[in-house]
């Protein structure tokens, strides 16, 4: 079904990596609540009310802090209105110099055609060594 949970958030990640960023934030209701991960660098404006708050407070440093930054599903697994994506994020990051593969799980909760609510789950500590914020 083309607006099924999984297809939303494919598309979320197809706008992503194609540079689609008026397509990505499309695939967001306009109250989404996004979550990074405890302890994520980007966890500090948690939650992030509504697609702007993601552009802002997660998107732009993505791109702003990462040289060639993605993040890639190996597999996205489809539990009705919640598509769960499972792969990695990789980039160098602009500051250090260091490259990273860190793995990630994301859980998308669909509603109407639109990700109200998205959850990330990654490896923190691979990230901010990346970042080298931690020793």
């Amino acid at each position: 079904m083309a607006d099924g949970a999984v297809a939303v958030v494919q598309r979320l990640y197809d706008c992503f990596a194609q540079g689609d960023v008026p397509g990505a934030l499309a695939t967001m209701a306009p109250d989404i609540v996004w979550n990074e991960a405890n302890n994520h660098p980007y966890a500090d404006g948690n939650p992030y009310i509504g697609p702007e708050a993601v552009l802002h407070g997660v998107f732009a440093r993505c791109v702003g802090e990462w040289d060639a930054f993605a993040a890639t599903p190996d597999e996205l697994l489809d539990a009705g209105d919640v598509a769960i994506g499972l792969g990695h994020y990789t980039g160098v990051n602009k500051a250090s110099g260091k490259p990273m593969r860190t793995q990630f799980a994301h859980v998308c909760r669909v509603r109407d055609g639109r990700i109200v609510a998205f959850q990330q789950y990654a490896d923190t500590l691979h990230m901010t060594q990346a970042m080298d914020m931690s020793a």
